[in-house]
């Protein structure tokens, strides 16, 4: 489980709108490749760990406006479970986010690569923050690209 809090420059509602889109988390989460939106509820990730593709599906579970954005995961063959809760500060002009983010197998003990990538997992969430605590406060996260990733062939 990693949890990290950041303070960030800017209006609780400004930061709430960029970090409550998952389709945008792969402009500063390095580890996560794509998130594809099915519906308003539900999202599709996919990375890749070592040689093998992970792909996973995950519902929002609490959509709490300027204070809390939650989700879990209902298939794949990787659990995620995260949280983001949002705290203004001065007087609304800056913003304390709390990010939790837990990885974890579905069944048995992980592949080498996979335990190292969630024993990683509180590092890179810091360094993950602070890419968006950059981006945000520069205010080029909308216009952030996402880097090419290879094409995957079926």
């Amino acid at each position: 489980m990693a949890h990290e809090r950041i303070e960030i420059d800017l209006p609780l509602a400004k930061v709430y709108e960029s970090l409550s889109n998952p389709v945008d988390f792969p402009k500063f989460m390095d580890r996560v490749d794509v998130v594809e939106r099915i519906n308003s509820q539900t999202f599709e990730y996919r990375t890749k760990i070592g040689n093998e593709d992970f792909v996973w599906t995950t519902n929002l579970i609490d959509n709490l406006r300027n204070t809390r954005f939650a989700w879990i995961t209902i298939n794949g063959n990787l659990n995620q479970t995260g949280t983001i809760r949002f705290t203004p500060l001065d007087n609304g002009t800056r913003t304390r986010v709390e990010f939790s983010l837990d990885y974890r197998t579905f069944f048995g003990d992980p592949s080498e690569e996979l335990a190292v990538f969630i024993e990683k997992s509180p590092a890179q969430l810091i360094k993950d923050l602070e890419k968006f605590k950059q981006l945000a406060e520069s205010d080029t996260f909308k216009e952030a690209q996402l880097e090419p990733k290879e094409e995957v062939t079926a």
